[in-house]
C-alpha cells in the first residue's frame, strides 16, 4: 500500500531533537564487531544517492521468513571478458523505519559469495569473493567492490546465502532514539551491479536472470540499468562549475513587484489576509517559536515533545519560527498589525540572542544539521522568514542572516548537503534568495554551482523529458522539486546564464501540461507514483505548499517576460483555488487540496502546507499589480489602491471591483500633475472574447483573450478606466487515471474560479438529448442573489458553488455527464 507522507508523519515513531544520527557525516558507517581497516579493502569511498523514484528501484526478491535461503542473481555479458572487479550498489529506496532518513543498505546480504564462470550452469565457477563463512557487516548505503584479478569469464552471479532482516518500526513503548527492531520478512536487495572490464561496466543492459525459487523475474533488469545523469554517488563537489563572478551578466526583471504601496479595499483578498493574520496570532505563543532555539542554547531542557511536536517541531527545529516569519513579516509590508509586528520583532530578537558567535543561528546544533530535513527544509523556512521579516521593516533579520551565510559557505558538510540530507534541494532556494537579497554576495551562488547544480537534470527538463520531474533520480519526486526550479531561475538573475533560464521554463511547462488539477493544484506528491497526466482523484494530492512554490516561480517568470499573459493565469488559479481554498477561517490551513468527498480537517501544528500556505496569503496584494519603468501591468482584480512613483511623480490607481462576484471593474486615477505613464491591463486567458476597455467613457483599445492591453497616454487626476471582464462557465474533460467505466467526468469553471457539485462525492448530470457532455455549460442557471451559485436545469437538487468557499458539504470538481436518453 502507498505511504503518503502525512499517513507516515501520523504513523511512525521519530528519534527526538537533538538525536544525532550515528555516521551521518562521515561515509561510512560503524561495523559492530568488524574493524573498519578489515573492510576497507571493499570500500569505493562513495555513499549511494537515494533511488526512490520508480526507474531506479532496487532489485528485492521474494520476501521469507528465514534468514537460511540461497538466492542468486546472474549477468549475462554474452562473451567472456577479464573483469577486474565488482562493484555492488546497495539499495536505498525507502525511509528507515520511523525515521525522516533513508535505509541506506536494506536487504543487503549477509552472507555471499561473488562469481564468474564461462558456463551459465556455473558447473565450474571462479571465485571472486566469499563472505559466506561468517557475518557482512551492514555498510549501511557504501557502494562497495570486490576486486576479480581479472579472472576471465561471461557470466556473473551474485549468491545470497544468508539473508538480512528487514528493519521495522519499534512499539510504542520503544524509546525515542532506539534502534527499530528486526522484522520476520528476509529478502536480497541491490540497486545495481556493476562488472568492470578494461575501465567500463560492461554490465550495463546485459540480460540479468535469478533462481526460480526466490528470485524476482521482474525486477532483475534494474541490476544492469543505465547510470543515474549526475552518477549514483552522495557526494556533489564540481568546482569546475562555479565561474567568476566579474564575468556574470546578471537578468534583469522588466517589471518589479511591488515590496510596499497597495493597500486593500474590501474584497476576497482582504478577508482572507485578515483571516490568516487571526490564524498566525492564535497558533503559537513567541516562546513556542522559540523553544527550540533556547533548547539548543541551554535555556530551556528536558522538554518532552509530543506528538505532532516530535516531526513538525522538533526534528525540524526552527521551522515553527520560520513558519511564523514568513506569513506574519510578508503580512505587515500590507497591513499594520501591531501586535502581529511586536511578534516579528520578539522572534527576531530572539533568534539574535542565541546567535553565535560564529554567525550560526540555527535552532538545532551544528552536529545535526544532516538530521531528518533541517539541511535543507528547515534552513530554507528560517531563511525566508527573516527576509520576509527584514522586507517588512526589521532592521536585524537581513545582517542576521548574512553572518550566518558567510559561515554556511564555507562548511566541509556542503559536498554531501544535496543528495546526503533528505531532500537537498530544497535548500538551495535558501541560497539564492540569500544571493539576490540587498546583502546577497557571490559565494551564495557560487556554492550553489559547486555543491548543488545537477547539468544533467537541466538539460533533460529545458528537453521537455517527463521523466526529469516523476522521475527525479535522486530524491523523492515531490512538489518540492519545485523549489529546486526557484532556486535555479535566481541563479539564471544571479548569473545570465541562459541555461539555468532553459531549463526551468522545460520544467515550467512540463508541471503546467502534466501535472495539474481542474483549478491548477500540483498533482505530484513524494511516497506516490504520479505519471505525466495521471492526475488522481483517490489519492491525496494538490500539497498547498506545492501551489505557493508554482506562485512564487510563476512570479519570477512574470516579472521577467510581464507581457506574457500565462503566468499571471497560473498565479490567479493557484491564489483562488488552493490558496483561499485551504484555508479555514481564521482557525487554520489545510495539508491537500482534494478533488471530490470532504475537505480535510485544517491544522495549526506548523506542517508544510502551513507555512508555504501563510507564506503565500501573505503575499496577495503583490500579486495584483506589477511595476515598469514606464507604468504598471494590472494582473488580478481586486478592489485595491497601489501608489507608485512614476518618473518621479507620485501616482495613485485605484480599483474598484467586486470580482469573482461581479466582472465590473473600474480604476480612478490620482495624480498631482498630468503623467505619461502605460497602463497595461490583463485581458485574461480565460475570457471568452475580446475585451474593451474605455478611459472616462471613450473606448481607448480592445484586447484578445491572453494578451495585455497598454494604455500608454497622458494621465490627469481623476481619470477613470473601465471594463468588464468576458467570463463564462467553462466545461473540460478529465483525462486522468481515476476513469469510471462508462462515464465520462467534466470539471466546469467561471472564469478562474472553480466550482464544485455539491452534495455528494458523486453527481450524475444529464444533458439535453442528443448534445454533448460539453453542452452542461448552457444547463447552468446562476441563483439569484448568490454569486457564482448555479442551479442545473433538468438536474432537480443539484447545484454548483465555488470550490474555495465549500467547507464541510461533500462535493466532486468531477461530476459524471451524459446526454438524456
Amino acid at each position: 500500500m502507498a505511504v503518503t507522507r502525512r499517513k507516515f508523519l501520523l504513523n511512525s515513531t521519530y528519534a527526538g531533537a537533538g538525536f544525532a544520527v550515528i555516521g551521518a557525516m562521515k561515509p561510512i558507517a560503524l561495523f559492530g564487531q568488524t574493524s573498519e581497516k578489515e573492510m576497507a579493502p571493499y570500500l569505493t569511498g562513495i555513499r549511494m544517492a537515494a533511488t526512490p523514484a520508480t526507474n531506479y528501484r532496487a532489485y528485492r526478491s521474494k520476501v521469507v521468513t528465514t534468514p537460511d535461503v540461497t538466492t542468486w542473481v546472474q549477468v549475462d555479458l554474452k562473451k567472456s571478458v577479464p573483469i577486474s572487479a565488482i562493484q555492488l550498489f546497495p539499495a536505498s529506496e525507502r525511509m528507515y523505519p520511523g525515521r525522516d532518513q533513508y535505509y541506506g543498505g536494506e536487504g543487503f546480504p549477509l552472507r555471499f559469495k561473488l562469481e564468474a564462470s564461462d558456463e551459465a550452469n556455473f558447473a565450474k565457477p571462479k571465485t571472486i569473493a566469499d563472505f559466506t563463512k561468517s557475518d557482512f557487516p551492514d555498510l549501511k548505503d557504501n557502494i562497495t567492490q570486490y576486486a576479480a584479478h581479472d579472472v576471465h569469464g561471461r557470466y556473473v552471479r551474485l549468491t545470497a546465502t544468508r539473508l538480512r532482516a528487514v528493519k521495522a518500526v519499534a512499539s510504542d513503548s520503544t524509546p525515542l532514539g532506539k534502534e527499530p527492531q528486526d522484522s520476520p520478512d528476509y529478502t536480497l536487495m541491490v540497486a545495481k551491479m556493476a562488472v568492470l572490464s578494461g575501465g567500463h561496466d560492461v554490465a550495463l543492459g546485459s540480460k540479468v536472470t535469478a533462481d526460480e525459487q526466490y528470485g524476482n523475474s521482474e525486477l532483475v533488469a534494474q541490476l544492469t540499468r543505465p547510470p543515474r545523469q549526475d552518477g549514483e554517488g552522495i557526494r556533489v563537489d564540481n568546482p569546475h562549475a562555479v565561474t567568476d563572478s566579474a564575468t556574470w551578466r546578471p537578468a534583469k526583471y522588466k517589471a518589479e513587484a511591488p515590496k510596499t504601496g497597495v493597500t486593500l479595499d474590501g474584497g476576497v483578498f482582504q478577508e482572507a489576509m485578515q483571516n490568516n493574520i487571526q490564524y498566525l496570532l492564535n497558533s503559537y505563543t513567541t516562546d513556542d517559536l522559540l523553544r527550540q532555539f533556547y533548547e539548543r542554547t541551554g535555556k530551556i531542557k528536558n522538554f518532552k515533545p509530543t506528538g505532532s511536536q516530535v516531526f513538525w517541531e522538533e526534528d525540524l527545529a526552527g521551522s515553527n519560527a520560520g513558519r511564523f516569519l514568513m506569513g506574519a513579516g510578508n503580512t505587515i509590508r500590507w497591513i499594520d498589525d501591531p501586535e502581529l509586528r511586536r511578534r516579528v520583532n520578539v522572534v527576531v530578537d530572539g533568534i539574535e540572542e542565541c546567535r553565535q558567535s560564529n554567525g550560526y543561528i540555527m535552532a538545532y546544533p551544528e552536529d545535526t544539521i544532516f538530521y531528518s530535513e533541517r539541511a535543507a527544509y528547515t534552513r530554507a523556512w528560517l531563511t525566508h522568514g527573516l527576509l520576509e521579516a527584514a522586507y517588512g521593516g526589521n532592521p536585524k533579520a537581513l545582517p542576521m542572516l548574512r553572518g550566518y551565510y558567510d559561515w554556511f559557505n564555507q562548511q566541509p558538510f556542503l559536498p554531501d548537503m544535496l543528495r546526503g540530507a533528505i531532500q537537498g534541494g530544497q535548500g538551495m532556494v535558501a541560497n539564492t534568495r540569500m544571493c539576490t537579497s540587498p546583502m546577497g554576495k557571490p559565494a551564495d551562488a557560487q556554492v550553489i554551482q559547486r555543491y548543488y547544480q545537477e547539468d544533467g537534470w537541466m538539460e533533460g527538463l529545458a528537453k521537455h523529458e517527463t521523466e526529469q520531474v516523476w522521475q527525479y533520480p535522486y530524491d523523492r519526486p515531490h512538489c518540492y522539486l519545485l523549489t529546486n526550479l526557484e532556486a535555479y531561475l535566481d541563479m539564471y538573475l544571479a548569473t545570465g546564464d541562459v541555461r539555468y533560464r532553459d531549463g526551468v521554463l522545460g520544467a515550467w511547462e512540463l508541471y503546467r501540461a502534466h501535472w495539474q488539477q481542474a483549478g491548477g493544484s500540483i498533482s505530484i506528491i513524494e511516497f506516490e507514483k504520479d505519471p505525466p497526466n495521471s492526475n488522481y482523484l483517490r489519492q491525496k494530492l494538490g500539497e498547498l505548499c506545492g501551489s505557493s512554490f508554482w506562485v512564487f516561480l510563476s512570479q519570477r517568470f512574470q516579472l521577467l517576460n510581464p507581457d506574457e499573459e500565462r503566468y499571471a493565469t497560473e498565479i490567479e488559479k493557484s491564489i483562488y483555488n488552493v490558496g483561499m481554498a485551504n484555508q479555514d477561517g481564521g482557525v487554520g490551513l489545510r495539508y491537500h487540496t482534494i478533488m471530490e468527498g470532504k475537505k480535510e480537517k485544517s491544522t495549526h501544528e506548523n506542517t508544510c502546507c502551513e507555512g508555504q500556505g501563510t507564506r503565500l496569503l501573505g503575499t496577495l496584494p503583490e500579486h495584483i499589480y506589477s511595476i515598469a519603468p514606464d507604468g504598471i501591468y494590472v494582473n488580478l482584480y481586486e478592489p485595491s489602491t497601489i501608489r507608485w512613483q512614476q518618473a518621479g511623480q507620485p501616482m495613485e490607481l485605484k480599483m474598484k471591483t467586486r470580482f469573482p462576484y461581479d466582472t465590473h471593474v473600474s480604476g480612478a486615477v490620482k495624480v498631482s500633475t498630468p503623467t505619461q505613464a502605460n497602463l497595461r491591463i490583463r485581458v485574461p486567458s480565460w475570457a471568452a472574447k475580446e475585451m474593451a476597455v474605455s478611459v472616462n467613457g471613450k473606448v481607448a483599445g480592445s484586447g484578445k483573450p491572453g494578451t495585455y492591453l497598454a494604455v500608454n497616454r497622458q494621465w490627469s487626476d481623476g481619470d477613470v478606466i473601465e471594463f468588464v471582464l468576458p467570463a463564462e462557465i467553462r466545461v473540460r474533460r478529465y483525462n486522468g487515471d481515476d476513469q469510471i467505466a462508462g462515464k465520462k467526468r467534466y470539471s466546469v469553471e467561471y472564469g478562474p474560479i472553480l466550482l464544485a457539485a455539491v452534495g455528494s462525492p458523486t453527481a450524475n448530470l444529464t444533458v439535453d438529448k442528443g448534445k454533448e457532455a460539453e453542452h452542461l455549460a448552457n444547463h447552468l442557471e446562476p441563483v439569484d442573489g448568490s454569486p457564482l451559485h448555479f442551479t442545473v436545469r433538468g438536474n432537480d437538487g443539484q447545484k454548483f458553488v465555488p470550490y474555495w468557499k465549500i467547507s464541510e458539504e461533500e462535493f466532486t470538481c468531477y461530476p459524471q455527464v451524459t446526454a438524456m436518453a
